[in-house]
């Protein structure tokens, strides 16, 4: 399990950026609270959001392409796999 601080914060948007995204924090009237540039790999997230809206929608990101383990350090992918076990625990509790 993990916390919702800005360290976690930190942690994943290392991880968006070892995958060249650039994440990017403006105003804006985003239906989810974000926008996904795709051909420039930009996240662009709702800056009114607090620190836990903002750690979900990077995991909502992160649900929305294909992680490459090899372009993770150490540190992010341990933290990337906690963030996989949440959300197959969570599938299989909301499907049981």
């Amino acid at each position: 399990m993990f916390k919702y601080n800005r360290t976690t914060l930190t942690k994943l948007e290392t991880i968006l950026k070892q995958h060249e995204y650039t994440v990017r924090y403006e105003r804006g009237n985003f239906k989810s609270g974000y926008c996904i540039v795709e051909n420039k790999n930009v996240a662009v997230i709702n800056k009114f959001f607090d620190v836990e809206a903002r750690i979900n929608i990077l995991i909502e990101i992160l649900g929305t392409f294909e992680v490459d383990p090899e372009k993770l350090d150490e540190a992010s992918l341990e933290m990337y796999h906690k963030f996989t076990q949440l959300d197959t625990s969570t599938s299989q509790s909301q499907k049981g």
